[in-house]
Order: C-alpha cells, then structure tokens, then sequence
C-alpha cells in the first residue's frame, strides 16, 4: 500500500508541476493531448524524479 501511495504522491505533484512549467517549457516540450510526444517524457522524467525521491526519504520507515 504504502508504494501505491508514493506512486500516487509522485504522478499527482510531478503532473501538477509540469502543467505549471507548460507554458513556459519550448514547444517541442509541450505535450499534446492524446500523442507520444517529448513533452510525455518530460513529465514523465518529473514524476520519476519524485518518485525517487519519495523513496528515498522514507527509505529508513519499517
């Protein structure tokens, strides 16, 4: 349970954070709806990079 909730925390705050970077992102960077685009692996690279650092600041929870 506690990985579904820090992936939750990390794609909610990592989507959040790129639709707030959007407009000031290049074009190229901007992902369009419904297309496989490099804005796609921006916000994926944000979320990853939560995600990580989710994990790593609860590493020492039991």
């Amino acid at each position: 349970m506690k990985n579904f909730l820090d992936a939750l925390v990390a794609v909610l705050a990592g989507n959040a954070i790129y639709y707030l970077l959007m407009p000031h992102l290049p074009r190229v960077a901007r992902h369009g709806l419904f297309k496989e685009d490099w804005g796609l692996l921006v916000d994926f690279v944000i979320c990853t990079v939560i995600f990580a650092t989710v994990k790593y600041a609860r590493r020492n929870e039991k």
